[in-house]
């Protein structure tokens, strides 16, 4: 059955594919169109907020006042992308994990490049703690750009000295954006949602004058010691396969506890199409068992 549903679900993602190489006030238009299209389920409640000067959503699920929080940050290339995109994925990781969560309207390129989405990432982490909310009651999550921000934030926190979070959690890290990574290559004709011309036209949006290199743009040219435990999870069709994989690589060899899994057959952010795949609600499942250990076990 699950072979069925990838071959389905690949076509369907071809069928309705991004020109991410395209306009980008045309690609965000088309963007917010597709998205619109999916369902946020009828218990998710979502409500407007702003947290450190940083406007977002509030994901809760109706009859749950949980205390721990899910700061979300959602993909994109850091040029796309909306708050209100995420909100079916993250409702489902909220239900699953019985927290609540804030999805972040960070600003994007090329109207406001790199180091800007790191700063409203971290105004709204220490916004939360003044607060009072604890830090190891906070996680850190993201897909695909959010989750290369993910670990960015991370890395800006820890060397500012400010109390880290619970735990970290990256579907599909974009953590390269020198785009160096084998896969880029490698599996090309197999992923139907990335490209290696898209990205890398979209780069410059986003890294504008600075250094693409930055471990705080591309995380695994950084040193990671330090970080909280991090749970990555990649499917075996993606570009982005080879950032996945270094990118846990250098955890592991700074010393951080990282949990690293691979799905065979799936592709992009696999975990937005619980409806349809199988393994996207595996993968979700294990992400709110590594959610509640690790805010049950700072």
């Amino acid at each position: 059955m699950s072979k069925a549903q990838q071959l389905q679900l690949d076509a369907i993602l071809r069928q309705g594919g991004l020109d991410t190489a395209g306009d980008v006030q045309k690609l965000r238009a088309a963007f917010n169109e597709l998205m619109a299209q999916v369902p946020v389920a009828p218990d998710i409640q979502q409500r407007r907020l702003e947290v450190g000067g940083v406007t977002g959503i509030e994901v809760t699920v109706l009859g749950n006042g949980a205390e721990n929080v899910i700061l979300y940050f959602h993909g994109g290339v850091y040029v796309i992308g909306t708050a209100v995109a995420s909100v079916p994925l993250v409702g489902d990781l909220v239900r699953r994990s019985g927290t609540r969560a804030i999805t972040l309207e960070y600003r994007l390129g090329p109207e406001d490049p790199y180091p800007a989405a790191v700063q409203d990432a971290r105004a709204a982490y220490e916004g939360l703690l003044a607060q009072g909310i604890a830090p190891d009651r906070i996680v850190l999550a993201g897909e695909s750009a959010g989750g290369g921000l993910v670990v960015a934030t991370l890395l800006a926190l820890r060397d500012a000295g400010t109390p880290l979070p619970s735990c970290g959690y990256l579907m599909s890290p974009y953590a390269d954006l020198t785009l160096s990574g084998q896969t880029l290559a490698e599996k090309q004709e197999l992923d139907p949602v990335l490209t290696p011309d898209g990205l890398r036209a979209r780069v410059p949006d986003y890294v504008g004058g600075a250094d693409a290199a930055d471990p705080r743009i591309s995380p695994i040219f950084g040193d990671l010691s330090g970080l909280p435990p991090l749970l990555i999870q990649v499917g075996s069709h993606e570009v982005l396969l080879s950032d996945a994989l270094r990118l846990a690589g250098r955890a592991a060899r700074s010393d951080v506890a990282v949990t690293l899994e691979v799905t065979p057959g799936v592709p992009h952010v696999f975990q937005g199409f619980a409806g349809l795949l199988d393994e996207a609600g595996v993968a979700l499942d294990r992400a709110a068992e590594f959610l509640k250990a690790q805010l049950a076990h700072p």
